[in-house]
C-alpha cells in the first residue's frame, strides 16, 4: 500500500509552488485528508467553503475517492450561498468530465476518481487547478452576502 500521507505532503508542496498560490490561499492537511481554501472563505475551523479530497479506509477498500467542493456550517447564509453559487457556476461545473453538482446539505459538487497511485499527485493537482477556477465565483457570492 502506497503512503497516502506522503502523497498528500507532496500534493501540498506542489500546490504551494503553483504560480497562483499566494498569501490568500491556505491548505489544511491532516494526512489522508486535505482542504484547499482562501482566507476569506470562513474556513478557519474547516467548516466553511473549501475544496476537499481524502483517501481513508473506506476509499482504499472501494478503490475510489472523491474530490469535492463544500460550503459547510461556517459559511454565511449557507443555503443562499449554495443556491447562488450553483446558479452562477453550475453549468461550468457540469461541463467538467465526471463532475456532478449537488446542492444538498453542504455539498456543491463532486467527482469520484479511481484510486490508482500512478501519477496520483499530478492528477490531484490537476483537479485542484480545475476547481480553483471557481475562486472568483466564490469571492463574488461571499462578497454579496
Amino acid at each position: 500500500m502506497k503512503d497516502v500521507k506522503g502523497v498528500f505532503r507532496n500534493l501540498e508542496k506542489k500546490l504551494t509552488q503553483s504560480s497562483w498560490f499566494g498569501d490568500e490561499w491556505e491548505i489544511y492537511n491532516r494526512g489522508p485528508y486535505l482542504q484547499l481554501y482562501k482566507v476569506n472563505w470562513h474556513n478557519d475551523n474547516q467548516g466553511g467553503v473549501h475544496f476537499e479530497t481524502y483517501i481513508e479506509g473506506p476509499q482504499i477498500k472501494k478503490k475510489e475517492f472523491p474530490i469535492c467542493m463544500h460550503a459547510e456550517e461556517d459559511c454565511p447564509s449557507q443555503p443562499t450561498f449554495i443556491q447562488e453559487f450553483l446558479a452562477l457556476e453550475g453549468e461550468r461545473i457540469q461541463g467538467w468530465k465526471g463532475y456532478k453538482t449537488d446542492g444538498k446539505g453542504y455539498s456543491i459538487c463532486q467527482r469520484t476518481l479511481p484510486l490508482n497511485f500512478k501519477n496520483l499527485e499530478d492528477r490531484l493537482l490537476q483537479e485542484f487547478n480545475r476547481l480553483r477556477q471557481l475562486e472568483a465565483g466564490v469571492d463574488q457570492i461571499l462578497g454579496g452576502l
